[in-house]
């Protein structure tokens, strides 16, 4: 076999959970092959240069070392192909930005008030609102 549908050699390389999942992706043209974009269709060879975004976002670009049809333990899979430093330095990255990344609970500006809030709110709703002043013209003052 010295040539393979790239959808099933997503799938045989363990990219991808099922074969729909990774004929979807290349329809979305998140695949690439050398540089261009793929089809379902395209036949993928030992060497090729095939570029994906997996997962969150990081894209992934691989060097096709072999060709399966068939979906085998994760050592096997790893064998079909050779990620290249770039991609690996862009993973490393991406994950040192995750880990460096705020709190997102941290940038929550309302939510429950604290104690001192609610007793402030209550304060504010008891208050005799006929005795505050208004700006209001009274219909009477004409």
């Amino acid at each position: 076999m010295d040539r393979l549908r790239i959808d099933k050699w997503l799938w045989a390389a363990r990219f991808y959970k099922t074969r729909t999942l990774a004929a979807e992706e290349i329809g979305k043209n998140r695949v690439q092959i050398n540089g261009e974009v793929a089809k379902a269709s395209r036949e993928v060879k030992a060497g090729d240069l095939v570029g994906m975004r997996v997962g969150g976002g990081v894209d992934r670009i691989v060097r096709v070392r072999g060709l399966s049809g068939q979906r085998g333990p994760a050592p096997v899979a790893q064998q079909l192909y050779e990620e290249t430093p770039e991609s690996l330095a862009a993973q490393a990255a991406a994950r040192e930005q995750r880990r460096m990344g705020s709190e997102p609970a941290l940038s929550i500006v309302q939510g429950r008030p604290t104690k001192r809030d609610r007793r402030e709110l209550d304060q504010a709703r008891h208050v005799d609102w006929d005795k505050r002043w208004s700006a209001s013209l009274d219909p009477d003052e004409d």
